[in-house]
């Protein structure tokens, strides 16, 4: 398994709402179309309402690499930079724990 936090921080109100609109659109097509995409979970934070945390879970870094690298996910990064003024990437290693 291959995971990654992403936390993204939005410029403003407005930005928030079409980020989140773009987001229902991309999950929807996540789901549908990425079978090796276990997880991709995205979380509001309380206290900052203008930050968005994902929790995403592949089988693979080979998942991983084709979930970036089809076009609901091009067609996603390259709406996101209008909406985004900061972005944290963190690579988990392999977890432990309950459920794994």
């Amino acid at each position: 398994m291959f995971a990654i936090v992403v936390r993204f921080d939005l410029k403003d109100e407005a930005a928030a709402r079409a980020f989140d609109a773009l987001l229902e659109e991309t999950l929807a097509a996540i789901q549908d179309l990425e079978p090796s995409t276990l997880v991709y979970a995205v979380h509001r934070v309380e206290g900052a309402p203008l930050s968005r945390v994902f929790y995403e879970l592949y089988s693979s870094r080979d998942a991983h690499a084709q979930h970036e690298s089809t076009e609901h996910m091009r067609h996603a990064f390259a709406e996101m930079e209008r909406y985004v003024v900061n972005t944290r990437v963190e690579f988990l290693e392999t977890p432990t724990g309950k459920g794994v």
